[in-house]
């Protein structure tokens, strides 16, 4: 190829580049606009939240201009600003606690453990990485840890596909059964208008079962390769690629007490978490939490400590944003960081998320179009007619399978929840089916595109450090898929039919 050849596929290349999220946002509120002009405009009388079925009448158009396209974003963002400022804020806490390296520590302590039980370190670390994903979405930070389980499961004799397969699988698997990742449930709850906490029985069931698999898979897949190492999908790229990625133990970070302390504090706040964001007394008649609140105010003195705190149940973003801003704190002090150095991590980290938050906006800015231009409610009433001979299985599982293309259209978790759930949610309604079952089927679609997807961020870095072709990963990760996808679709369907 010549050198004019080579700027015009340069060129080419740059042509067919993907849009960021916000470029697809953007244009997709482009698109609503355009849909008011051609939709015809039409409401629902509510019940709160809820639209009344039947009751679907045509009223005035309002078609959206230009200057309501670029309105649109920003009504979004001030419309969305409590789930914003809790995603700075949780950034803000995740940056201090990353700064500590105790959630780096804890990896490399169980590697260094089970080193010559390599076997068994697989399910522990992927139950590791697991954790990680179900809580507050881990996936960008697991590709720090490829540099050191690449020579510990080469030395093992095993492969590049397996290292691949323990890190992102574990913290897949995670994030598709989700029990309160922020950035996917925590987001997709909020704008469905339900607690974090519904459906969360169904999301354990997603994920116990899902990691099992997971776990089954790549052990099967690595003993394979152990005993046979033709089979490995790397087979002629393994050699010598021990002596490339040997590192030493001075590479590794000690587990030391203040760690502990640190990861205790990150266990304990997300176990408060969960337990905040479920309506014990409204749901399911459990006052113990209430029972506790109301006598520890009665204590002299308490008051001034609990101020206008709410009981364990009736939490919502602005009291899970004061948790991580108060965790962030206790962090800081148990690792001795000074107010300077503390507010610097606390600042960079909440700026590591500022996309996120902004995200929100400009994805929230489609409903804002959609609802301004009265079109939502005939969209709405569309999917009632259609959907009203749909078995509430049947729907859920529907609802999981667009998901997957959604997804690869708009790769921002938080977007996607953003732009789908106000449709999708009141859809759950008319097919009587809980707006958590929807909010599943998001979290297990999106995820199950990301196993897969070529534009997912976390696995282009995971198959470029590793070296592994797009291709042969596809190879090797078909079979999961399928399991992947019968597993999410039954629990979806159990969920369905019981929620």
């Amino acid at each position: 190829m010549d050198q004019a050849e080579e700027i015009v596929e340069g060129k080419r290349k740059r042509h067919l580049k993907m849009p960021t999220a916000f470029g697809i946002l953007l244009i997709l509120t482009v698109v609503a606009a355009i849909m008011t002009y051609v939709i015809p405009a039409g409401t629902y009388d509510y019940d709160g939240k809820v639209p009344i079925a039947g009751t679907y009448h045509t009223v005035d158009a309002e078609p959206q201009g230009l200057w309501d396209v670029f309105q649109a974003p920003i009504t979004g963002f001030a419309d969305a600003f409590d789930v914003a400022l809790f995603i700075l804020v949780l950034g803000g806490f995740l940056g201090v606690v990353f700064e500590t390296k105790s959630i780096d520590a804890l990896i490399h302590n169980t590697v260094k453990k089970h080193k010559g039980k390599e076997k068994s370190l697989i399910p522990i670390l992927m139950v590791l990485f697991a954790i990680g994903g179900t809580t507050y979405g881990m996936a960008e930070e697991t590709i720090a840890f490829y540099p050191l389980l690449i020579p510990v499961m080469l030395t093992a004799g095993y492969d590049m596909a397996t290292t691949i397969m323990v890190i992102f699988l574990g913290s897949g698997c995670g994030v598709l059964g989700g029990l309160v990742d922020p950035f996917a449930v925590g987001i997709a709850s909020g704008l469905a208008g339900i607690s974090i906490g519904d459906g969360m029985e169904f999301r354990a069931l997603m994920l116990v079962l899902q990691l099992t698999f997971a776990i089954i898979f790549v052990m099967r897949y690595a003993e394979r390769v152990r005993k046979d190492p033709s089979r490995s999908i790397t087979a002629d790229m393994n050699k010598g690629l021990v002596a490339k990625y040997n590192i030493g133990d001075d590479e590794f970070v000690e587990l030391t007490g203040k760690r502990k302390a640190i990861l205790a504090a990150f266990a304990a706040t997300f176990v408060i978490m969960i337990i905040s964001i479920i309506p014990w007394e409204a749901k399911f008649g459990i006052t113990v939490f209430a029972d506790i609140h109301s006598a520890l105010l009665s204590i002299p003195g308490m008051s001034i400590i609990m101020g206008h705190m709410l009981p364990l149940g009736d939490w919502y973003f602005t009291e899970m944003t004061v948790l991580f801003f108060i965790s962030a704190i206790v962090c800081a002090l148990i690792y001795r960081f000074d107010e300077a150095k503390t507010v610097s991590l606390f600042m960079a980290g909440a700026k590591d998320l500022l996309s996120v938050a902004l995200v929100l906006g400009v994805a929230r800015g489609i409903s804002v179009i959609l609802n301004d231009g009265m079109i939502i409610g005939t969209i709405l009433h569309f999917g009632e007619t259609t959907l009203s001979t749909l078995s509430s299985g049947v729907f859920a599982v529907v609802a999981y399978i667009m998901y997957i293309p959604l997804t690869f259209l708009i790769p921002s978790t938080s977007g996607l929840a953003t732009a789908s759930m106000p449709i999708m949610a009141p859809l759950a309604d008319f097919a009587g089916v809980s707006r958590a079952v929807v909010v599943m089927a998001f979290q297990a679609g999106a995820e199950t595109m990301n196993f897969f997807s070529p534009t997912q961020c976390v696995l282009v870095g995971a198959l470029a450090i590793t070296g592994v072709p797009y291709a042969r990963w596809l190879k090797a990760i078909w079979p999961f898929l399928l399991g992947v996808v019968a597993i999410a679709a039954c629990v979806l369907v159990l969920a369905a039919g019981i929620l």
